[in-house]
């Protein structure tokens, strides 16, 4: 079977990756990661942390996973980012890790966050989400199934977002 890992992607042999899940050039994959069946990481994707990503995923280049929470708070207690299966995480998306222990960030399944979306800390986005592009979510926004997000938004911490919503600016 040939390589599906890229020679110049970095890649932590402390990482566990499904072996069908492919790394374009560049990458860079942390100690903690675990990557499930199928999914494809773009170029110059880096995923760092505590991250578990499921099955069938599409990275595109540039996102960025699993890195410190953007928050004063963070002591730097192991937290983590769990996403589902079947999300297409468009360009220069970013995950953040949840800001206390134990505590996690978590995207569903079947979301599509276009490019230059922003996920805070602690947000959950739950199942077939679409957030248009250049959208920033701040820490711990809920949002349910199938809601909708316009482009160009600004989502204020702790704002929850109801089943089939849709939001514009």
């Amino acid at each position: 079977m040939a390589t599906l890992i890229h020679p110049t992607a970095a890649i932590h042999p402390g990482a566990k990756l499904h072996p069908t899940v492919q790394v374009a050039p560049y990458a860079v994959i942390g100690e903690h990661a675990v990557i499930g069946a199928g999914t494809r990481i773009g170029a110059h994707v880096t995923i760092d942390g505590w991250t578990e990503i499921g099955e069938g995923n599409k990275i595109f280049p540039g996102a960025a996973i699993g890195l410190e929470p953007q928050d004063l708070k963070y002591d730097g207690s192991l937290s983590l980012v769990k996403i589902g299966d079947r999300n297409r995480i468009r360009e220069y998306v970013t995950i953040n890790r949840a800001t206390r222990a134990g505590e996690m960030t978590v995207i569903g399944n079947g979301n599509l966050l276009m490019a230059y979306v922003h996920v805070a800390h602690n947000c959950a986005i739950a199942d077939e989400v679409a957030i248009a592009n250049s959208v920033a979510l701040a820490g711990h926004v809920k949002i349910e199934s199938r809601a909708r997000i316009g482009g160009m938004l600004g989502i204020h911490q702790f704002v929850h977002i109801g089943r089939m919503a849709m939001v514009g600016g």
